[in-house]
């Protein structure tokens, strides 16, 4: 049986899927670069622009957002978070100081149904 995702778990995956794809194709374009010129500040960031990638990377940051606010939303109802609570709290206020503890939270979303 196929799992069901809500809005913002599809959401994410459409954008990081979408993310991977233009990294590739940017990694490409750096190492056909590469064999004309020298990677600059400015070159580097010109690729980034023209390959959909800095777009990309927007998008997977509001995805992944939404994702967030969404899953602590949804938590709420649960016993366990009534349970944790401050330290369910604590781990949502430390999500944009430490990328660890945001990758984390986003992991812990997706496993949500």
């Amino acid at each position: 049986m196929k799992p069901i995702y809500s809005k913002a778990q599809l959401g994410y995956m459409k954008a990081k899927t979408q993310f991977e794809k233009q990294a590739v194709f940017l990694e490409k374009k750096l190492e056909d670069t590469r064999k004309t010129q020298e990677i600059s500040q400015e070159v580097m960031e010109g690729l980034v622009q023209t390959t959909g990638f800095h777009d990309a990377y927007n998008n997977l940051v509001l995805a992944e957002n939404e994702l967030i606010e969404w899953s602590h939303t949804t938590m709420k109802h649960e016993k366990t978070y009534r349970e944790n609570r401050i330290a369910i709290d604590d781990m949502y206020l430390k999500l944009n100081s430490d990328p660890k503890m945001r990758a984390q939270i986003i992991d812990l979303a997706m496993k949500i149904r």
